[in-house]
């Protein structure tokens, strides 16, 4: 979508005795109560995961995967082209070889990876504690519904190094001409044309705005970014993106190294000029809080396995 948070005091009579006592009853159940109401808000708006940033070694950890996905993103036959290297290109013809090949694959793998996507939000439903109620499930199940009615790729030349969606027209994913150039590999495709469904997904209703908000908010607490609204949203996109590419990989196991193949869905964001604006954070950061909120990506980055 181009769319793309007393003190008491007591005297020595017993009537003073009985009043003290009476006192801080009410003052303990009223204490109690508040207590209580204020751990059901924040149950409420958290999320399963630990709140609290990232430890030292999780942190290096993330770092030294982040090098490994740019690092990989140049041996890579099939590496992605950075975003900003595509903003630096001439526009391409819909006709142009690169551009109908790109257009042909996304299309193919489009089927594929509306199915990846949704099991993905289903994943992150039960992470983020957005099944616990009959509301929620019918969001979720709306979000999927619009998922699967997607039906089309549709190159385009003006959208140059863009994805986007429509929400007017919720079947048709338009991939400018040199994003789909510039994406030659499967996970790399995969990744932004989840991004892009996950858009779809929220939909003119904003059925997934509390995903979005709890992704965000457990981001921001890990990294320290601020990471909120359309941040959120751009990035919880992002996450699912990597989601879905990853289980593409397990789906079709190759001779590959597992850290190029992980590195596909993160590479585009491998740039020189690093970066971001009010609805996106800059580049080499989504890398990071994708990480951040990916703990076990980054161990099979950094250690192959």
């Amino acid at each position: 979508m181009t769319r793309s948070f007393l003190m008491f005091t007591a005297n020595r009579s017993a009537s003073g005795a009985k009043a003290l006592l009476l006192a801080l009853t009410v003052f303990l159940t009223f204490s109690c109560h508040v207590a209580a109401q204020q751990a059901g808000t924040r149950r409420r708006s958290q999320t399963s995961h630990t709140r609290k940033v990232l430890s030292p070694e999780a942190a290096e950890t993330v770092e030294l995967a982040s090098g490994v996905v740019c690092k990989e993103r140049i041996l890579d036959p099939k590496g992605s082209v950075p975003i900003d290297d595509m903003q630096a290109r001439p526009s391409l013809p819909v006709q142009s070889p690169e551009a109908v090949a790109g257009a042909k694959r996304a299309q193919q793998l489009l089927p594929l990876t509306k199915l990846l996507v949704v099991a993905s939000l289903r994943q992150l439903a039960r992470d983020y504690n957005l099944n616990r109620s009959r509301r929620d499930t019918q969001r979720l199940n709306r979000a999927i519904a619009r998922v699967a009615a997607v039906r089309l790729v549709k190159p385009d030349v003006e959208s140059r190094d863009n994805a986007s969606v429509l929400l007017h027209n919720p079947r048709t994913i338009i991939f400018g001409t040199i994003f789909l150039a510039g994406l030659p590999s499967d996970e790399g495709m995969i990744s932004v044309l989840s991004h892009e469904l996950v858009h779809i997904a929220d939909g003119e209703e904003d059925s997934l705005t509390l995903l979005f908000e709890r992704v965000g908010n457990h981001a921001s607490e890990l990294t320290g970014m601020t990471i909120h609204d359309q941040r959120a949203e751009e990035l919880s996109s992002d996450l699912v993106g990597v989601l879905a590419a990853r289980a593409y990989v397990t789906r079709t196991p190759s001779y590959e190294p597992l850290p190029r193949r992980i590195s596909r869905s993160l590479a585009h964001n491998c740039v020189e000029q690093d970066e971001g604006d009010e609805d996106h954070l800059a580049p080499r950061s989504t890398i990071r809080a994708l990480l951040a909120l990916s703990p076990a990506l980054s161990r099979e980055l950094v250690y192959g396995r």
